[in-house]
């Protein structure tokens, strides 16, 4: 495919052309104002990928695994690589993803709208150590750059970026204790406590005589 010369008085390209010419994943060339020519994927020519139920938990307040689904998670879509990012945001006119792959500039990545105030986009073609944020603009006008507060991981201070982290492939090797644990009988057995505020257990007026037993068997069982 050709393109076409810049939209007059715009930032705009456009070419036009039959459908069948156009693959549903394609890639865009371009060269920048410095003459470095770029070629990488379309983010936009891609579906969104977050399911609707889990929007559907979320916005009931019943998703227990929402850090699975916000945030900034390696993702591949058709043989794809690259970061799907997602954050709640409701109040937001406009969502971006900013970062040192974009020059921070939030006209870039522009995030989809998927209702209940999530905002998504996957880019492809980014790896992870990418540094990121989110660029929100609110129906005042005005802008502002936050950090993912789904981020796993985070520059050192007083820089706060955050950083796409691949994905975890450790592997627990716990099995046996994790089976052990069902048989224990927790009511009878020892325990370490490492921290009893006293006056949590201060319930009623007479709670106050066995605030001393409590304290000598925390003592007792560390």
């Amino acid at each position: 495919m050709s393109c076409r010369s810049r939209g007059r008085g715009s930032d705009f390209f456009e070419w036009r052309g039959p459908a069948a010419k156009v693959p549903e994943r394609y890639r865009l060339i371009w060269r920048d104002d410095q003459r470095r020519e770029h070629i990488g994927h379309d983010p936009y020519c891609y579906p969104a990928q977050l399911a609707d139920f889990d929007l559907h938990l979320f916005g009931e307040g019943r998703h227990y695994h929402a850090h699975r689904l916000l945030g900034a998670r390696v993702h591949e879509v058709d043989g794809v690589a690259g970061v799907l990012f997602s954050v709640w945001a409701p109040n937001a006119e406009r969502v971006s993803v900013v970062g040192d792959f974009n020059r921070w500039d939030g006209r870039c990545h522009p995030m989809r709208a998927r209702g209940g105030g999530v905002w998504e986009l996957f880019i492809p073609d980014l790896a992870p150590g990418a540094l990121y944020k989110f660029e929100l603009r609110g129906y005042g006008g005005g802008l502002h750059l936050k950090t993912d507060p789904y981020g796993r991981r985070f520059e050192l201070r007083p820089a706060t970026a955050s950083i796409v982290e691949p994905a975890d492939d450790y592997r627990w090797g716990d099995a046996a204790w994790m089976g052990q644990r069902k048989e224990r009988d927790w009511q009878h057995a020892p325990m370490s406590i490492y921290e009893l505020h006293l006056g949590s257990w201060q319930r009623g007026p007479r709670a106050r005589c066995s605030t001393t037993a409590i304290s000598r068997t925390a003592w007792s069982t560390t």
